[in-house]
């Protein structure tokens, strides 16, 4: 059988087909001109040119010997690296963690729930880690409204609130920089005592608030609702504060502002953090 560069002839040899193939004189010519074209390419003369086919592009030969990579161990920085030497040359620590090792747990933000989960499980992690070591609370936060915009749920003060109360740990509170309407509940129902504010602190007590929309029998609803809701926090304030529910319903008639002097006056804490104690 001929096919353009060569021809296979096919004998019997011992009862057995075997196929022998013969170089065509084209391959012969083609080989010779790779033979020579490979010199002026720097190949060796001596490097052999397989039969039956044309050299199209010359390679240079690779002396490179391939050596697997030595094996290096992987390096994993830790979550809270050590400390050494000055602030200027060590890496910025992790100081979430840093302060919650030390049993801290921060409100600084408006009572929304994503705040209220991570609060939650905080109080809860830290009582099975000590089942009598206290847990601080500091507080900077505006309850569950801002700038008269409702943001979150008075239901989240109450669950923190629960939680407070469910745990063993006492929980002491300290109010840095803002702690308004349920903030200021949550700052009042803390471990008798250990209640505190620093000098700079606002304070302030309110009523509930709540923006109805729907039709007439849901708004009914919602006015049933906010009144047991108002109730609920009353009560609670007159628990931490030891007043009179009376007394305290008619002075959140309207927002009611302390400074952090006048708080220990109105019982909402126990003492005011100078610095020097």
């Amino acid at each position: 059988r001929e096919t353009s560069d060569s021809w296979s002839v096919t004998r019997a040899d011992a009862g057995r087909r075997t196929r022998r193939t013969v170089t065509s004189p084209m391959s012969l010519a083609a080989s010779a001109a790779a033979a020579r074209v490979a010199p002026r390419n720097g190949l060796s003369s001596r490097r052999r040119v397989a039969t039956g086919t044309v050299a199209l592009r010359a390679q240079p030969r690779s002396r490179t010997v391939a050596r697997s990579a030595p094996y290096t161990p992987l390096k994993i920085n830790a979550v809270i690296p050590s400390l050494q030497g000055d602030a200027s040359t060590q890496s910025p620590p992790d100081l979430p963690s840093f302060i919650f090792k030390e049993r801290i747990v921060y409100l600084g933000m408006t009572l929304v729930p994503s705040v209220t989960e991570l609060i939650l499980a905080e109080l809860l992690y830290l009582q099975y880690e000590d089942n009598n070591k206290p847990i601080y609370l500091y507080i900077n936060s505006t309850g569950t409204s801002k700038e008269g915009q409702k943001y979150g749920y008075d239901t989240e003060a109450f669950a923190i609130y629960d939680t407070m109360k469910y745990v063993n740990p006492p929980v002491h509170t300290v109010a840095v920089g803002t702690a308004w309407g349920e903030a200021a509940m949550l700052l009042a129902c803390g471990e008798k005592g250990h209640r505190a504010a620093l000098p700079s602190a606002s304070i302030m007590i309110k009523q509930p608030i709540n923006a109805f929309r729907g039709q007439a029998t849901e708004l009914e609803i919602q006015r049933k609702e906010i009144r047991n809701t108002k109730r609920q926090t009353l009560e609670l304030l007159s628990k931490g504060i030891g007043r009179d529910y009376e007394e305290i319903e008619k002075d959140i008639n309207r927002p009611k502002y302390f400074n952090p002097w006048e708080a220990v006056e109105y019982g909402i804490i126990d003492q005011v953090l100078d610095g020097k104690h």
